[in-house]
């Protein structure tokens, strides 16, 4: 039994399994901890073909790892195209036709229904169809892990509730990372987060907080995805946008989209392009409003130096 004036919380989260006939066979992975990696990596050394269920972050770049190694791959997504909950319909498309040109297979708007094997999964089920498969990786997104702090009677809903302090609803306990549900200060309402950056961001927060040093969580979020040669970027958070400006040529490799709720700039999401994630990233946090009509950019120059010609995009 361990006393402590100051308690912080740092437990993640959990992925979600898919709890359909089969789901027990060997060969059928989630993507997690270190000790996942291995026993993927071990499958995958004497398989020929992978099935990703969830077309996210983890199912693409396990999909684009695989046809790496020489793999078949195909990628089952419920919805009606990839990454649809954290990205616009123009980068879905572009990354449909990165992974395809690769030789990826898609099946959209395709729910699992179980997997067929005897000891080993052998195939996976989507109604009437099967798909034959060695290996399956599972990325159907993950769950905060609340079971410690909801045992010890802490607010939890969707997560561990904490303060702009990174506190729980008990001043003694704090927490940080994939496990809470926080207020966003920049968006004005409350998130919770899957990402490096805020985990850092939040433990930095809360250990200021524990240490008598007052500071609030108020980071502009960031994440980002490689897959082959191409970096996904992105800054802030692009729910309820009701503009999508493209800059530059998604044909080229090397494009950015800047999302907008009227004159908001709400997020940008920058392929193989660092010069907007940057920038979006600095007038995210400044709360700039550039004109979405006018999407030019101004020189490299005055982006190094921090001069944006404000009121462009």
């Amino acid at each position: 039994e361990l006393t402590y004036d100051k308690l912080l919380l740092c437990v993640g989260s959990q992925p979600r399994r898919l709890e359909v006939p089969g789901h027990e066979l060997a060969g059928i992975h989630c993507l997690r901890t270190i000790a996942d990696v291995d026993a993927i990596r071990a499958d995958l050394a004497g398989a020929r073909r992978l099935v990703v269920v969830g077309g996210g972050y983890i199912g693409l770049e396990a999909a684009a790892c695989a046809r790496q190694l020489g793999l078949e791959a195909t990628v089952l997504e419920m919805a009606d195209r990839p990454m649809a909950r954290v990205v616009a319909p123009e980068v879905s498309a572009f990354y449909v036709r990165r992974h395809q040109s690769e030789g990826v297979q898609f099946h959209c708007g395709t729910a699992v229904t179980g997997f067929a094997g005897h000891g080993r999964v052998a195939a996976v089920r989507c109604g009437e169809l099967e798909i034959p498969a060695d290996v399956v990786i599972v990325g159907v997104g993950i769950l905060p892990d609340v079971t410690l702090a909801a045992a010890a009677g802490l607010r939890c809903d969707n997560g561990v509730w904490v303060d702009e302090q990174c506190r729980t609803s008990d001043p003694s306990v704090y927490a940080a990372g994939d496990c809470t549900n926080h207020p966003s200060v920049r968006y004005g309402r409350r998130v919770r987060l899957e990402s490096v950056d805020n985990a850092v961001e939040q433990a930095r927060t809360a250990a200021l907080n524990i240490c008598g040093k007052p500071a609030r969580h108020e980071h502009v979020p960031w994440f980002w995805s490689d897959q082959y040669d191409v970096k996904l970027q992105i800054a802030g958070l692009s729910e309820g946008y009701d503009q999508a400006v493209v800059r530059g040529d998604p044909e080229s490799g090397s494009f950015a989209l800047y999302y907008f709720a009227g004159s908001e700039l709400l997020a940008v999401d920058a392929i193989n392009s660092m010069r907007d994630f940057m920038t979006g990233k600095r007038w995210l946090a400044e709360r700039k409003r550039p004109d979405p009509a006018r999407p030019t950019f101004p020189d490299r120059e005055s982006v190094v130096k921090g001069k944006s010609v404000l009121g462009r995009v």
